[in-house]
């Protein structure tokens, strides 16, 4: 089954800081901001949003095919996730600029406070799905990437009649309200975080029954509250997968996208979806980076029988050779 991930490819800069950002932050000052962060540690990650599920969905089986712009430093990174199982014939190199780059400084309650440098992703829009793969793929998931290319690659989907899933997640505040209403529409499924949720439902006037009968299937994610998936007229609360210990929130939810697009893939039900998106996404929180977490099929599919169980759903994971 061919499923393209479209959106960000990035170098991720995280930086830990050894304090509270609250500590530092004046309510009745927020309007002259000047703060600056000693934090005591720094490294350099594989990431992007588009990037980060790949390389968790690869590990479940599937080859996808990531779809970005990235620029003349791709070269390592491009091995890197090809040796991991992704296909990246479909990612356009620009060797006139830099791959995207994040930067997120992390303090001792797990907030971030982050910047994100676009480099050869401003470019993204000068290219369609059907320019990297001249096939209709049964699977599209449009993630954060420059909002021109998001709001082209969905009228695609909806013009070639594509399946397709909307993640808009860091790009909910650039995005207007105009925008997102009209990019979401046609969405087989939307994946958000809870806050996200409110600014597009404040920004679109949507409520969430409003986005229901748009979207067949809206998931909003809540930390370590787990996730509520919203379908056919009822929801589930999904909850969040016990973890061995916390190292580091970037890129959880990535992880958590890629298994519950696996099990949407492969037609499990979506309560299953979701849980499969919570281990996923522990295994991440487990490790410093959002690609620094591996696993096998086998162990996957022990861990989450320890704790649910799946009527035997995954064994379909442990027939991938």
């Amino acid at each position: 089954m061919s499923v393209i991930l479209a959106g960000s490819i990035a170098y991720d800069y995280l930086m830990r800081f050894p304090g509270r950002f609250v500590e530092h932050i004046i309510a009745e000052d927020l309007h002259q901001v000047s703060l600056s962060f000693l934090v005591d540690e720094m490294t350099r990650h594989w990431g992007g949003v588009a990037a980060n599920i790949s390389y968790s969905l690869a590990m479940l089986g599937v080859r996808p095919m990531l779809f970005g712009t990235v620029g003349r430093d791709f070269g390592e990174y491009r091995l890197w996730l090809e040796s991991h199982g992704v296909d990246c014939s479909t990612v356009r190199q620009l060797d006139e600029v830099f791959t995207a780059s994040f930067f997120a400084n992390t303090d001792l309650d797990n907030n971030q406070i982050a910047s994100f440098y676009a480099g050869a992703m401003a470019k993204a829009s000068h290219f369609t799905i059907a320019d990297v793969y001249p096939d209709k793929p049964e699977w599209v998931v449009i993630s954060p990437n420059d909002p021109q290319a998001m709001a082209n690659y969905a009228e695609e989907c909806r013009r070639r009649g594509i399946r397709f899933i909307y993640d808009p997640s860091q790009q909910v505040p650039r995005l207007s309200g105009e925008e997102l209403a009209r990019d979401l529409e046609g969405a087989y499924a939307m994946v958000v975080n809870a806050y996200e949720a409110s600014i597009i439902q404040r920004k679109t006037g949507y409520d969430i029954e409003a986005l229901r009968k748009r979207i067949p299937v809206v998931v909003i994610t809540r930390g370590k509250h787990g996730s509520t998936i919203y379908h056919d007229g009822g929801e589930e609360d999904v909850p969040a997968f016990p973890e061995v210990h916390v190292a580091d929130p970037t890129g959880v939810g990535d992880a958590f996208r890629a298994g519950l697009i696996r099990g949407m893939m492969a037609g499990w039900p979506l309560r299953l979806c979701g849980l499969v998106g919570s281990l996923c996404a522990t295994y991440a929180l487990e490790h410093i980076g959002p690609q620094s977490h591996n696993f096998t099929l086998s162990d996957f599919v022990t861990r989450f029988r320890g704790t649910y169980q799946d009527e035997g759903l995954l064994d379909e994971l442990l027939a991938v050779r």
